[in-house]
């Protein structure tokens, strides 16, 4: 067994240099997974259809968590009604509003994009090695940890 040496410290330069590098990599992976991993629905559409999953909304909800305007959020959630995937309910409070709700096919449609997401990256990881596998997890944590600050 050899004895693992001390690394010195990260300089403020080559901190910048990793924070650049990991935000790049986390973007593209982002993006691959959202447009290659599945063509049923565009991002924006999950997007909403994850926001709606086990809370129900209404249109200015979801504007205001997506960051767009109403109007194209009324867009989107017009086509997800059409195509089944969200029900409209009359606000038993408001009569203005409207509430927006997962349909069952909307369900679906989720466990089945995330699913595709998921085994999109699992075929990646099946690529590398163990130790670049254990190195990834290890990462998850310490991005997890970053995450939440």
């Amino acid at each position: 067994m050899t004895a693992k040496t001390p690394t010195a410290p990260l300089s403020r330069a080559e901190l910048v240099s990793l924070s650049n590098d990991i935000r790049l990599a986390c973007m593209r992976i982002s993006r691959r997974v959202r447009f290659e991993s599945d063509r049923e629905l565009p991002p924006h559409h999950f997007s909403v259809l994850a926001r709606l999953d086990g809370t129900p909304r209404t249109n200015s909800e979801l504007a205001d968590i997506e960051r767009v305007s109403a109007p194209s959020m009324k867009r989107t959630t017009s086509a997800l009604v059409e195509a089944g995937y969200v029900s409209r309910a009359d606000d038993p409070t408001d009569g203005r509003q409207v509430i927006l709700s997962l349909t069952a096919e909307g369900r679906k449609a989720l466990r089945r994009i995330r699913r595709h997401r998921d085994e999109w990256l699992l075929e990646r990881f099946e690529t590398l090695s163990d130790e670049e596998r254990e190195l990834l997890q290890r990462a998850a944590a310490v991005l997890g940890k970053v995450a939440t600050k």
